[in-house]
């Protein structure tokens, strides 16, 4: 006797992508939370590149905030409150670590006034 055979029916699926667009919408997820927590950093005050990442969801992605940071070009992104926690500045992609140190020293006298 013959078994009855099931009746194959299509399953409803989201189109599948593929793994490196999931990673890059991922980086790209990461990257948009780094920017959203630098954002709120107030003018006077720093970070450190562990931190944001804290705060971002990723306690140990303290490198990824440097390279995203490294490129960002955004004006609404204050990158150069985001310093090493080794008690050093960090690099500045808009004119270098003492470009950094000049805007952070004259947000903190802003403040002060």
């Amino acid at each position: 006797m013959k078994k009855p055979q099931k009746k194959l029916v299509p399953k409803k699926t989201q189109p599948r992508s593929s793994s490196s667009s999931n990673l890059a919408a991922f980086k790209q997820t990461f990257a948009d939370r780094v920017r959203a927590v630098v954002r709120k950093i107030p003018q006077g005050k720093t970070m450190t590149y562990g931190e944001v990442a804290r705060k971002a969801g990723k306690p140990l992605a303290a490198r990824a905030v440097g390279m995203i940071m490294s490129k960002n070009f955004d004006p609404t992104v204050p990158c150069h409150r985001v310093v090493r926690s080794d008690g050093k500045i960090g690099g500045y992609n808009r004119g270098g670590p003492s470009k950094k140190i000049e805007l952070i020293m004259m947000e903190r006298y802003l403040v002060s006034q």
